[in-house]
């Protein structure tokens, strides 16, 4: 049986948008758009201070089940391999970053027994047989615990979506209060190629409202955050 010109013009577009202009009294498109109210941001900020933003992400992260390991930098590397060495862990990839050159993270977990190598030293298919990841981050959320990875020749976005372990260096300076202060900066700085938030590891509830993790992504993340 075919629709009745009657369902037809209910389903069409254009139609349900006349609709909605009646029903707002409106008869045309509006040429110019009308500017947001001013919202007072004691009202929509919840952080209103830099001062802890640290622990509030710690404390924020640890929520979203993601793993925060506080660290002065001598203590970095010695804690990230004993962490690697407690999963089991034997492979290990390392986006190209000043901040990862500077801690010297390559060649102690070279010297430690790891198979490590930097991005620039893989292809795409071989990140697939890595263990594990180690990135720096670009922000770090407070109010959410999310860490901002930012996407580059260095550091490709496969780098905390494909390994089952993803850890994160987090330099103090890069914490922001909320996401408004990080929608701030890109929109100074620009998205990049890609720009991806992270609030603890990949979890789904696709199938029967059963949370499942690590079925798009990484099962463990841990920020280690440098004091």
């Amino acid at each position: 049986m075919h629709p009745s010109n009657e369902t037809m013009r209910t389903s069409d577009p254009d139609s349900v948008l006349d609709r909605v202009r009646r029903a707002l009294g409106r008869t045309k498109t509006p040429r110019t758009i009308p500017a947001p109210p001013l919202i007072d941001e004691r009202v929509v900020r919840l952080v209103h201070t830099d001062l802890g933003l640290g622990e509030l992400f710690a404390r924020r992260a640890g929520e979203m089940n993601m793993r925060v390991t506080s660290c002065y930098v001598e203590e970095c590397v010695p804690k990230l391999i004993e962490s690697f060495v407690e999963m089991r862990i034997k492979r290990v990839m390392l986006s190209e970053s000043s901040l990862l050159r500077k801690l010297e993270i390559l060649p102690q977990l070279r010297s430690a027994g790891f198979d490590a190598k930097t991005w620039d030293e893989i292809t795409l298919d071989e990140s697939y047989d890595f263990d594990a990841s180690v990135t720096d981050a670009w922000r770090a959320v407070a109010e959410t615990g999310s860490l901002v990875l930012r996407a580059s020749p260095g550091h490709g976005r496969a780098m905390s979506l494909v390994p089952v372990v993803h850890v994160a260096i987090v330099e103090p300076r890069n914490f922001v209060a909320d996401l408004l202060d990080l929608f701030e900066l890109i929109a100074r700085e620009g998205v990049g190629s890609a720009t991806t938030l992270i609030s603890g590891p990949s979890k789904t509830a696709d199938i029967e409202m059963n949370v499942v993790t690590g079925v798009h992504g990484p099962n463990v993340v841990n920020a280690f955050v440098l004091q």
